[in-house]
């Protein structure tokens, strides 16, 4: 039980650690009208190329490989789903501080794109997201590069055996792909959501104090310290400003790392912060500091490399899907920031897990029938169809549901924005 909540508690921290940065940068763009401008010209053109190349049946797929070509209604549809399921992962970012990544693979894989494309799509999002992220946030001469090469080293090899993995699975059979990313998510998902609804229900007995992470000094673990001591040439420094003569640690061990985390990230569509802050921070003991510039470096080159080379040459990018994330996460962050203050720390469990067990019962309830088209069940096609349906219904509902929250503490807290704008003019 100790095991699975250390896990737990690794898992959050990076999922407030990597929405901190997002927020950061969203906040950086907020309070400069130049880049600010510079936002909404981009949204513009992210909604002009999305719609051009919808109509063009993504015919500028990098590769010119068509594995997977959509016919042009299907299209326009998802590019529209696409822009409003990032709208609402850019809220959660912005407003609860935590990252609404892990929803998006469910939530597009639901209206029936196959997971492999959604995969590809989202690490696509994420690489321009990141370069975004590496030109605005202030903290990037945070990065030990030494680190970074390390890490990113690793995670190349990683990212080329998850692209493999995921490509052999598909060929083998394009269903069979389906419920191999359907049930590592059930997993992922089904583990955050409940223990997310547990911590709530223990902060509503504690009453209505926070309880961020990300806030807080993660001293280094037991694990970190037995790594640091292992003594394997070559050694790489780090956190001279943070501990007198620095921290030392194994380039091997760091290279290790970055494998593990590139091959997920290059299975599931996520990585980035989400397992790259408690890796760092737990596991090699690396200040928060230095892992933050470190992070927004290495994952531009990570979901570069796994989007373009693992990914959209095979013909599993979707580009106009990915415009439609972009844009709406763009936005859905920047609004979703300008609620943050006047959201409770306790509702952040509280929402995070009921998106997280949407997302699980979303994806657990699609997998019957994946399996009796596999063949290894049998069971109605109605009746798949309906537990379909049904989770759609679930995930869609909390989804529009948490909107519309946001929407409700923005608009009932206007005044005290007002005020706090008059009072910085003032």
């Amino acid at each position: 039980m100790k095991v699975m909540r250390k896990i737990y508690d690794m898992l959050m921290y990076g999922a407030y650690a990597h929405a901190k940065w997002e927020y950061e940068a969203s906040m950086s763009i907020l309070k400069n009208k130049k880049k600010l401008l510079f936002l909404l010209i981009l949204c513009v053109v992210l909604l002009c190329t999305g719609g051009v190349l919808v109509y063009a049946k993504d015919a500028l797929i990098l590769g010119g490989n068509k594995a997977y070509a959509p016919p042009i209604g299907f299209a326009m549809g998802a590019f529209i789903v696409a822009i409003l399921v990032g709208f609402a992962a850019g809220l959660m970012t912005g407003a609860i501080g935590v990252g609404g990544g892990v929803v998006i693979t469910p939530a597009l894989m639901s209206v029936g794109i196959r997971g492999i494309v959604v995969v590809g799509t989202d690490l696509l999002h994420m690489f321009a997201k990141g370069i975004m992220g590496t030109a605005v946030h202030k903290k990037l001469g945070n990065v030990n590069y030494r680190l970074a090469i390390a890490f990113v080293a690793g995670s190349f090899i990683g990212v080329t055996c998850g692209g493999y993995i995921n490509r052999t699975v598909y060929n083998i059979n394009p269903v069979l792909s389906d419920v191999f990313i359907s049930v590592i998510y059930v997993a992922l998902l089904g583990f955050l959501g409940f223990y997310a609804i547990h911590d709530y229900f223990q902060l509503r007995k504690a009453g209505n104090a926070a309880h961020e992470k990300s806030e807080k000094k993660v001293a280094v673990s037991r694990a970190a310290r037995k790594l640091q001591s292992l003594k394997i040439p070559p050694m790489i420094k780090f956190d001279e400003d943070q501990v007198p003569g620095g921290r030392k640690i194994s380039f091997i061990l760091v290279t290790t790392v970055g494998f593990f985390v590139g091959t997920f990230a290059a299975i599931m569509g996520v990585g980035g912060g989400f397992l790259t802050f408690p890796s760092f921070v737990y596991l090699l003991g690396i200040s928060s500091f230095t892992t933050v510039g470190t992070d927004i470096f290495q994952i531009v080159f990570t979901t570069g490399y796994a989007s373009i080379a693992q990914y959209a040459i095979y013909g599993f990018i979707f580009v106009s899907l990915a415009m439609g994330l972009l844009l709406g996460s763009l936005v859905g962050v920047q609004f979703g920031a300008l609620t943050t203050k006047v959201v409770k720390g306790m509702h952040i469990r509280a929402f995070y897990g009921l998106v997280m067990l949407a997302g699980f019962m979303n994806r657990l309830l699609a997998l019957p029938s994946k399996f009796s088209d596999l063949g290894v069940i049998h069971i109605s096609k109605s009746l798949g169809n309906g537990l379909k349906f049904a989770g759609v219904v679930i995930l869609y509902g909390i989804i529009i549901y948490f909107a519309l929250w946001v929407f409700y503490r923005f608009i009932s807290n206007i005044k005290m924005f007002r005020q706090e704008a008059l009072q910085k003019e003032g």
